[in-house]
């Protein structure tokens, strides 16, 4: 069996996607200790980008409702793609304003959900802004938070081009 077949089988079964799933909970676990814990103010560029990470993990969960199903599984695998691409969009965003400030390039003062879905009111200990976007905050080996992210997200793109690439493998 060649690697794409065994990437392929992987896919189909459920361990794949709760992989996934764990992975978007360390990440946003991660993100509320920064909040809650290290009391790190989250910038409106930073609760866009828990959203995204937030569409990786129902992406997760739509591919283990029914992993086998190809119709699941390419469901699954079209939300991990789109949020992971959002997301990447957002934190090369974030990243622009923490390293080229302007007063003409800003983010928003305030965050901005649809009417249907004001997910701020609805738990603002998780989707509240009051951090400023070209502020860095905190820097792990010489790294901002948005510019872990954007290896974060690109990582997952990556990944995911390889599971798409292996869809199209044989099975054994």
């Amino acid at each position: 069996m060649n690697i794409f077949s065994a990437i392929k089988a992987f896919s189909q079964g459920r361990l794949s996607w709760l992989l996934l799933l764990i992975f978007v909970l360390f990440f946003e676990a991660c993100a509320l200790f920064f909040q809650h814990v290290m009391m790190l103010s989250p910038c409106v560029m930073c609760i866009y980008e828990r959203v995204a990470m937030l569409g990786i993990g129902g992406a997760a969960i739509i591919g283990l409702i029914a992993p086998n199903n190809p119709v699941f599984r390419w469901l699954g695998l079209a939300a991990w793609g789109a949020s992971a691409y959002k997301g990447l969009e957002l934190s090369m965003q974030h990243v622009d304003y923490q390293f080229n400030p302007s007063p003409f390039a800003t983010c928003d003062l305030f965050v901005t959900f649809p009417d249907w879905a004001p997910i701020n009111q609805w738990a603002p200990w998780m989707f509240e802004a009051y951090g400023d976007c070209s502020e860095i905050v905190w820097q792990f080996l010489t790294l901002s938070m948005p510019q872990w992210l954007v290896v974060i997200f690109a990582a997952n793109l990556a990944a995911l081009a390889i599971i798409v690439l292996s869809q199209f493998a044989k099975s054994k």
